[in-house]
């Protein structure tokens, strides 16, 4: 059975369709799940010879499917970390206003992810900082003194009770 992933890469919306078939989707699921499974492992897995294996794993590279291989810290075992989710308003929506609000928080080291939202506001962020203090400093500092923001909303996690970087692969 064959599978078929439509990727929007960022220029310019391009959209692509690339070919999974089960064994790209089991490949890519272990992967996802230790992306430092040796090759040997993911063979015997796959009931595939290297080679082709190599083959695969280069062809996604290439396609963009898999974008890079990072580490995944455990934030309990670092430094005391809170994360905030902020709703964040603009004064104006227009295309323009949206992208230069996109741009400007991609540079923000705190900000590990922000989504343009449809409803009652513009973008939703998820941003790290050391703790409540470190926050009243960046949400005044950093983020409402970014052009065009209207409303900055802040919701504080108490609790992670889930957290994945493995995507579903349909």
């Amino acid at each position: 059975m064959d599978y078929f992933c439509i990727k929007t890469t960022k220029q310019k919306g391009i959209i692509t369709m690339t070919n999974l078939d089960t064994i790209d989707k089991s490949l890519l699921e272990i992967l996802q799940n230790d992306s430092n499974t040796n090759i040997k492992e993911i063979s015997a897995r796959l009931n595939l010879t290297k080679s082709p294996l190599y083959d695969r794993i280069r062809r996604l590279e290439k396609e963009g499917l898999i974008s890079k291989y990072v580490a995944v810290l455990d934030t309990n075992k670092l430094n005391a970390s809170m994360v905030v989710y902020c709703s964040v308003s603009l004064e104006n929506q227009k295309l323009d206003a949206i992208e230069a609000f996109s741009r400007s928080v991609d540079t923000i080291p705190e900000v590990v992810e922000c989504y343009l939202m449809g409803g009652a506001n513009d973008f939703l962020l998820k941003v790290i900082v050391k703790d409540l203090q470190a926050y009243h400093k960046f949400s005044t500092g950093k983020l409402a003194a970014l052009p065009n923001v209207a409303q900055i909303k802040s919701t504080f996690v108490l609790n992670e009770t889930k957290r994945s970087t493995v995507l579903p692969i349909f």
